[in-house]
């Protein structure tokens, strides 16, 4: 996993995958929310690391929060960031529902931070 940023620092992600879009690749999965990635930060995967925005109800181009939790996937070699606004919080419980439409195809553990 790669390095994270420290606590109190907030993440800017970048949009690519707003709610309402369409996968890429799966056209069966329609985002309910938003998805991005960390503008020059690289994952394992050598690409920018993924992210998940919760807490925002309609779509973005850009986004800055506070890194709540990762969640790691044990059967792929990419982790997934969730960030949401300075003033909330999710449960662990909270974010597995709000990542299922994806994370449900992959054997998962969030670390919550």
């Amino acid at each position: 996993m790669n390095e994270l940023p420290v606590e109190e620092e907030l993440i800017r992600v970048v949009i690519d995958r707003p709610i309402g879009s369409v996968h890429p690749r799966r056209p069966d999965i329609v985002y309910p929310i938003n998805y991005g990635y960390v503008d020059g930060v690289f994952a394992p995967d050598e690409e920018e690391q993924d992210a998940y925005v919760l807490g925002v109800d309609k779509p973005l181009d850009r986004f800055k929060g506070k890194l709540i939790a990762v969640i790691h996937r044990l059967n792929d070699v990419e982790d997934k960031w969730v960030v949401c606004p300075e003033n909330m919080s999710f449960t662990k419980s909270e974010i597995e529902q709000a990542v299922r439409f994806q994370e449900q195809y992959f054997e998962t553990e969030i670390k919550m931070l």
